[in-house]
């Protein structure tokens, strides 16, 4: 349908004087210093904002051709909408998925959901803001790391930002409100790998001394589990007394982090949880080891969360509470198993590593446990050694090496 003006007309847009402009149905005509009219357009399609110039009169464009474009942008919005999820009219833009998927997150007990709510409302959303979530590229990946980088943040921080926005849009795809192939290729720059610190035995007996004496009664019990299993912070959280085999010290785990596992434990740590469970009320000695203190924080049942109770643990313990973290108790137990002369598979099946790269991660710690080791190659070379085959040429001999006789007896030998 043929658009009717009843401002911008022929006549109107020939009487402008020199700096009026008309406007109407997002056409904007305006009379120029050197007396040309230039036209632009100014309108909003699927939730976006377009302002763009279309050209001056004396180019040879017209009010008709500022309609044309306003039409193709119209065109071109109605031709996206074909493939948009249904029941919706518009594209999801950037910062109302960000929303979205936060409270989806907050509503199952997402992972992560502190940093991930931290990289989006201060980073993610104020730079890419209404683009549209089918719309990434790899081109808008490098533009965010470039910006970022240039504002001072380190490749780790900007690396845990985009593994945030590579989230999103695989959740997004998954909840069908993208398509997969709409995904860019996400990838992290590498990083300068930090030290990882290992407690030794003194520094564990003072961090378990410090969770019994916390205000939090299973604090000891969360730390038993990691000095004790090298469990996850979060996998131990999930621990179910349902779940556990305490005659033949087995945890299931049904959603560890590369896939199901059954996670052996100590002897120590198996009493410890019998005697957790027969203090548990009757009715929760099958449910979680770890409840919720508060149904508003954890609708999932039990607590996703020990850090708080874990850092008081650790300054009791006079510790460093920025490096000591829960995961330092993993590590520490994984250390303990290398300096015990462990092979790898075996202490890849109790870390519950994917692969066994991520465990040499931790042999390359203990280079001591390294040195001791080879030592034991040192027996080998004495009786190698032989001064009949390492006798040095006569000095009136010619050039070259001297050929030295071996004996039969040498030989035998």
């Amino acid at each position: 349908m043929a658009l009717k003006f009843a401002k911008l007309t022929r006549p109107a847009i020939r009487g402008l004087a020199i700096g009026q402009e008309l406007a109407e149905h997002g056409i904007i005509a305006e009379r120029q210093a050197n007396g040309d009219v230039r036209y632009r357009v100014n309108i909003m399609v699927d939730g976006q904002r377009i302002h763009r110039v279309v050209g001056r009169e004396s180019e040879g464009v017209t009010r008709e051709q500022a309609e044309r474009l306003i039409e193709k942008f119209r065109t071109e919005a109605r031709e996206g909408r074909l493939n948009l999820p249904k029941g919706r009219k518009l594209h999801r833009r950037f910062s109302d998925a960000a929303d979205e998927y936060l409270q989806r997150l907050a509503d199952t007990d997402g992972k992560n959901l502190k940093p991930k709510t931290q990289h989006l409302k201060n980073h993610l959303k104020p730079f890419f803001k209404a683009h549209r979530l089918d719309g990434f590229t790899d081109f808008n990946i490098r533009q965010y790391r470039k910006a970022r980088t240039t504002a001072g943040a380190a490749v780790a921080t900007v690396n845990r930002e985009l593994a945030t926005l590579r989230h999103l849009l695989k959740s997004a795809a998954s909840w069908k409100w993208i398509k997969k192939d709409a995904i860019p290729d996400i990838v992290m720059e590498p990083e300068v790998q930090q030290p990882m610190i290992a407690l030794n035995e003194a520094q564990s007996a003072a961090l378990m001394k410090g969770a019994i004496g916390d205000q939090d009664g299973r604090c000891w019990l969360f730390v038993a589990f990691g000095l004790g299993a090298a469990m996850r912070h979060r996998e131990i959280l999930r621990v179910r007394y349902d779940q556990i085999d305490f005659d033949n010290r087995r945890i299931l785990i049904p959603e560890a982090k590369a896939g199901q596992r059954e996670q052996p434990i100590t002897r120590s740590l198996v009493d410890a949880l019998k005697r957790q469970r027969a203090m548990e009320d009757e009715d929760k000695r099958d449910g979680w080891v770890f409840p919720t203190l508060n149904e508003k924080q954890s609708r999932a049942g039990h607590r996703t969360n020990m850090a708080r109770p874990f850092a008081r643990a650790v300054v009791r313990a006079k510790l460093d509470p920025d490096k000591v973290t829960p995961h330092t108790m993993r590590r520490t137990a994984i250390t303990k198993l290398v300096r015990a002369g462990v092979d790898l598979p075996t202490i890849q099946k109790i870390s519950g590593h994917k692969t066994l790269a991520m465990v040499l991660r931790y042999v390359h710690m203990q280079f001591d446990h390294v040195d001791a080791s080879i030592s034991a190659l040192d027996a080998v070379l004495p009786g190698a050694i032989t001064q009949g085959l390492h006798t040095p040429a006569a000095p009136d001999a010619p050039e070259g090496a001297a050929v030295v006789a071996i004996s039969s007896a040498k030989s035998a030998a």
